[in-house]
C-alpha cells in the first residue's frame, strides 16, 4: 500500500469514528466510546495534514492551468508567484505526513514516573538534583501536567536531595518526558568554593513510561512490605504514625517506597503503582534490545551512562551532546523553559526514523 492508500484509508476511518461518536448510543458504553474517542483523537493531526496536503495539490494543478491561458504579464507573474510558494509547501507537508505515519510508541501516551539521583560531586550534585526537579515541576505546570513528589531522600546539606520519585500525568507525558533520560552534568562555582574554581558535577535521571496493572503481573506472594515514619512535612499524625510504605519485589529485588500521602493506604496504591511501572519498563527494555538495530536511535535507546546534557553557569550555556543543540539561555531552562530542547531532540528522532524507515 502506497503512502498516500494509507491516508485516505486514515480519512475514511476518520470520517466512521465520527459517525460512531455521534451515534447517541455510544456513549451509553463509556468503555468502547473512551477507546473509540482516544482513535479519533490520535487520528485527527495525520488527516488534518492531509488535507492541508490535498488542497495544496489541487491549488498547484489549479495554477498551472490557469497559467497556460492567461496572457496578461501582471496575472502571469502573480499566478508564477503562487505557484513557487506551492511547490515550496507541498514537500514540506509530505514530510510532516511521513513523520505523522511513523509508528508511533506504546508507551508514549502514559503518564511517567521519574527517578532522579545525586551522583558524582557530593553536595553540589545534591544541589544540583534539586534544581532538576524544580526544573521538570516548572515545565509540567507550563505543559498544565499534574507533578507529584511521591519520595525523596534529603542530603545534609540544606536544600539538597540524594534522589527524589516525581509521578507526572497529562496529556502524552512520555512522548515528551522520555529524552530526559541520562546523566545531568553541572559546571558551576559552588557556594562554599572560596577559590572561585569551577567544579563539575551530575545527576541521572530516569523516565519511566507508568504501567497499569495489565502491563504486569504481580503475586502477592512476591511482595515483602514494611512500614516506617514519614521524613517529610505533613503534620504530627504523618511524621509520628508509620503511613510511609516500602514494597520489595522479591524475584527482581526491585524496592520501591512512598511517603508523600497522608494515609498508609494512600502510600500503599502509590508504591504499587511505581513497582509495575519499574517491572513494565525492566519488560520495555528486553524488548528494546531485541529490535533491529535500525529503528533505534541516540535519543531513544535509553542509555542512562551516556553524558545527555550540560548546564554551563558561568557562561549560561546548556549543550544537549546527543544532538550538539546549545542555548544560552540557561536562567529560562532551569526555570522550565525546555520546550526549544525537547523539540530538536523530538525532530532528531523523527529524521532518524524516517531513514531507517527508507534502508
Amino acid at each position: 500500500m502506497s503512502m498516500f492508500d494509507k491516508l485516505q484509508a486514515i480519512k475514511e476511518r476518520h470520517l466512521d469514528l465520527e459517525k460512531q461518536l455521534a451515534d447517541p448510543a455510544a456513549a451509553s458504553d463509556q468503555s468502547r466510546f473512551r477507546k473509540l474517542n482516544k482513535e479519533y483523537s490520535d487520528l485527527r493531526d495525520i488527516v488534518h495534514a492531509f488535507d492541508r496536503y490535498s488542497l495544496a495539490k489541487k491549488q498547484l494543478d489549479e495554477s498551472r492551468e490557469l497559467l497556460k491561458g492567461e496572457k496578461e504579464m501582471d496575472m502571469r507573474e502573480l499566478v508564477q508567484a503562487e505557484i513557487d510558494e506551492l511547490q515550496h509547501q507541498i514537500p514540506e507537508l509530505e514530510q510532516q505526513l511521513k513523520v505523522l505515519l511513523l509508528p508511533k510508541d506504546e508507551a508514549d501516551s502514559r503518564n511517567v514516573i521519574i527517578e532522579i539521583r545525586a551522583g558524582t560531586g557530593g553536595d553540589e550534585a545534591a544541589l544540583f538534583a534539586a534544581d532538576l526537579i524544580r526544573m521538570y515541576q516548572r515545565y509540567a505546570e507550563r505543559q498544565d501536567w499534574k507533578c507529584t513528589m511521591l519520595d525523596y531522600t534529603e542530603s545534609s546539606m540544606p536544600g539538597g536531595f540524594r534522589e527524589a520519585v516525581l509521578e507526572m500525568s497529562g496529556n502524552d507525558v512520555y512522548a515528551t518526558m522520555k529524552y530526559e533520560s541520562g546523566v545531568h552534568r553541572v559546571q558551576r562555582v559552588p557556594e562554599t568554593e572560596t577559590q572561585g574554581r569551577i567544579h563539575t558535577s551530575a545527576a541521572s535521571v530516569a523516565v519511566l513510561p507508568e504501567a497499569e496493572e495489565v502491563d504486569v503481573e504481580i503475586r502477592r506472594e512476591d511482595l515483602y512490605f514494611d512500614t516506617y515514619r514519614s521524613g517529610g512535612k505533613g503534620g504530627q499524625n504523618v511524621n509520628k504514625v508509620e503511613t510511609a510504605v516500602r514494597i520489595t519485589h522479591i524475584p527482581s529485588g526491585v524496592v520501591v517506597a512512598c511517603q508523600e500521602e497522608r494515609s498508609q493506604l494512600q502510600n500503599k496504591e502509590r508504591a504499587m503503582t511505581m513497582l509495575r511501572t519499574k517491572l513494565f519498563d525492566m519488560q520495555l527494555a528486553e524488548q528494546q534490545q531485541q529490535r533491529d538495530d535500525l529503528r533505534r536511535s541516540m535519543v531513544t535507546t535509553g542509555d542512562r551512562s551516556a553524558k545527555i546534557r550540560t548546564y554551563n553557569y558561568p557562561q549560561s550555556r546548556v549543550t544537549d551532546h546527543r544532538i550538539g543543540f546549545t542555548s544560552h539561555g540557561l536562567p529560562q531552562i532551569m526555570q522550565g523553559d525546555l520546550g526549544d530542547i525537547i523539540e530538536a531532540l523530538k525532530l532528531h528522532d523523527q529524521t532518524a526514523r524516517l531513514q531507517a524507515e527508507q534502508i
